[in-house]
């Protein structure tokens, strides 16, 4: 059976336009140690950046993949508890969980505190709101600095089978290549999509306790330091396009 499409991304007003991307436009809602802020689009689909001062750039790709696909949007920046001291990442609310803790700690060493689970609440509201009625389809973007991963994209799904990861691996590997034909000059990032593939950032934290309880399905989108800087120009296109046919491949007949 052929799913139905959602509209073309050509048919989507461009964000970059062949320039560097831009900060996301906004009119923020005050939360503590940071602003909340969104986009209505597309009515069920969301796409965000929930740590867009820590993971940087996340915010614009976010805002730029909204733009380009119709999705919703949310944007999260600030959040910071505490300064980073020898190297180490700030301390921070986690936004997207109830919890407090360090950029690429493992989730048993976050700490539940009720300034944290404020925070969380605000965020929850915003998505939903964004989301314009039920949750149906919702994509996270996050960046690391992790030497292991530097060569690839890692996405964490929520509702997604091994036979349809596989699918969106093969979509996304796809588009690539044609984007990548055009920019010869332009890193060719692996991807790896759960639960075919094994992946280190598996967003358990947000899948139990968090944000990603909440949707029918999810793409948690792990972009190495290439894909949000040197290449960011190639890939948010890639990206867009990569996730208005994800929406339309697993939406239900």
């Amino acid at each position: 059976m052929r799913w139905p499409r959602l509209a073309s991304v050509a048919s989507i007003p461009l964000f970059l336009s062949g320039c560097a991307l831009q900060p996301v436009p906004v009119e923020p809602e005050t939360a503590p140690h940071g602003h909340i802020s969104i986009r209505s689009g597309t009515p069920g689909v969301v796409v965000a950046a929930p740590h867009a001062t820590s993971d940087p750039r996340t915010g614009e790709i976010a805002s730029a993949i909204a733009e380009r696909t119709g999705f919703g949007l949310v944007v999260a920046t600030g959040f910071s508890l505490e300064p980073g001291v020898s190297g180490r990442a700030a301390r921070r609310f986690q936004v997207n969980r109830p919890m407090e803790g360090i950029p690429g700690r493992p989730p048993s060493e976050e700490v539940a505190t009720q300034a944290a689970r404020d925070v969380y609440r605000e965020y929850e509201r915003r998505v939903r709101e964004a989301a314009g009625g039920p949750l149906r389809f919702y994509v996270e973007i996050h960046g690391n600095g992790r030497p292991d991963t530097a060569g690839r994209i890692e996405i964490a799904t929520v509702g997604i089978a091994k036979e349809w990861a596989v699918r969106l691996r093969a979509l996304f590997e796809l588009i690539r290549d044609a984007h990548l034909r055009a920019h010869p000059g332009v890193a060719r990032l692996d991807v790896v999509v759960e639960p075919a593939d094994p992946i280190f950032y598996a967003a358990s934290g947000a899948k139990r306790d968090g944000i990603l309880r909440l949707p029918e399905r999810a793409l948690h989108v792990e972009l190495p330091r290439a894909a949000r800087r040197e290449f960011s120009e190639t890939y948010v296109p890639i990206l867009a396009e990569f996730l208005t046919e994800a929406v339309a491949l697993t939406r239900r007949p």
